[in-house]
């Protein structure tokens, strides 16, 4: 029974697991904004949304409790921006001014196409990765893809015909341009240990790959000692702190977080790019907005945190065998899979949290700020953080 899903024709399979993919990231996505407001309630010590619920359930009993977590709250936002009368101003460019939020959208849901969100064990006991394209530029493809999601933002600013919306796509491609270098550089540490001689014997397939699923593979070594070829097995985060904090800084400033939230930022530009939009069409810039921040939590975990693996030394493999005396259905490709995606959706949200945590922890940076930060502290520390790896690389290997 369990073998009846991978004896479906490949292309089949792909739809599936797209449509699976897709139609599981936009209500995550969407959920954040309510997850977001329970955080914010959590930090300042309030409830938060918990009034909300459709009169039609109110009778059944213990519902109240789902009341209070403001589960319903998402369904009521859900519905207001679906019904609620779209106004096109009539001073805006209209076939751009409608372009721009679906443009804000496409290559958020694209790029999670390179993305592997799990694993599973086949007959011969290998780990195979869930992907969707499972290609040797995977993380080059998502740096692209994702990059363009700033045409959507100058496009809404310019068809707004309004100084504010202007100003703010302007500052979007000033601060995406600035954080994608040090986010580039941050990331070409990793691929520099798992391509070169370091990776031992397992060079010779990790060779010439940008693949986000051979990263998590070097990652899901077993513990050899500290002389072990490459230190298979231990997480980047660990062995690259730099590049992980590289990362994480830029990945806060691409996806336009607090403290870099400068291009909405509502005291000095009222809503930036998008004040001129409301209802659906105002929604679609913030989901696409959750979107990035999953997929760039995603990838965090993917090249820093081990991916689907539990530990760092004790891979997901291992995870799998033990459980399998005690369960022998943990063997199958289908409990495995779940196992695998359990772990790396439980990172991710771990992750997505530590977003809504830092906005409500720290004060918004001034423009200049974010623009010294970008220039002059992390990019020269994402070079020569580059520049360290790749000396420490030749030494080790001589």
């Amino acid at each position: 029974m369990f073998d009846f899903y991978f004896e479906i024709p490949h292309w089949i399979r792909l739809i599936i697991q797209a449509a699976a993919v897709i139609f599981t990231l936009f209500p995550i996505a969407a959920a954040c904004s309510m997850a977001e407001r329970k955080v914010a309630a959590w930090v300042q010590d309030r409830p938060g949304p918990n009034r909300t619920i459709a009169p039609i359930l109110a009778w059944i009993p213990g519902i109240g409790f789902l009341r209070k977590l403001g589960v319903f709250q998402l369904a009521a936002d859900g519905g207001k921006f679906m019904f609620k009368e779209d106004v096109v101003p009539g001073h805006v460019n209209k076939a751009y001014f409608i372009a721009a939020p679906i443009l804000a959208v496409i290559p958020a849901l694209t790029t999670i196409a390179f993305i592997p969100f799990g694993a599973y064990l086949d007959a011969a006991g290998k780990v195979v990765p869930l992907i969707l394209a499972n290609v040797d530029v995977g993380l080059l493809a998502v740096f692209a893809i994702s990059s363009l999601s700033v045409y959507s933002v100058i496009l809404a600013g310019w068809a707004s015909n309004s100084k504010y919306p202007f100003l703010g796509s302007v500052r979007a491609s000033a601060q995406l341009i600035s954080y994608e270098l040090s986010m580039t550089l941050s990331v070409l540490p990793v691929f520099l240990w798992i391509n070169g001689p370091l990776a031992g014997e397992a060079a010779g397939s990790f060779q010439g790959t940008l693949g986000l699923a051979r990263v998590v593979e070097f990652q899901s070594g077993s513990w050899g000692g500290i002389m072990s070829p490459g230190w298979g097995g231990v997480w980047f985060g660990f062995l690259m702190p730099v590049s992980a904090f590289v990362y994480l800084v830029a990945l806060f400033a691409e996806t336009n977080r607090a403290p870099f939230d400068t291009v909405e930022s509502e005291a000095d530009l009222v809503n930036s790019f998008a004040s001129e939009y409301g209802a659906f069409k105002w929604s679609l810039f913030y989901v696409a907005e959750y979107c990035h921040m999953i997929v760039g939590s995603a990838i965090f975990m993917l090249l820093f945190g081990g991916g689907w693996n539990p530990l760092p030394w004790f891979p997901l493999a291992d995870l799998i065998h033990a459980l399998s005396g005690i369960l022998p259905c943990v063997a199958t490709p289908l409990f495995a899979g779940l196992i695998g995606i359990g772990i790396f959706v439980g990172k991710v949200l771990a992750m997505i949290f530590f977003f809504m945590w830092v906005r409500w922890t720290l004060p918004r940076f001034r423009y200049d700020q974010v623009m010294k930060i970008g220039w002059q502290k992390l990019l020269p520390l994402s070079i020569a953080n580059l520049i360290f790896y790749a000396v420490a690389t030749a030494l080790l290997t001589k």
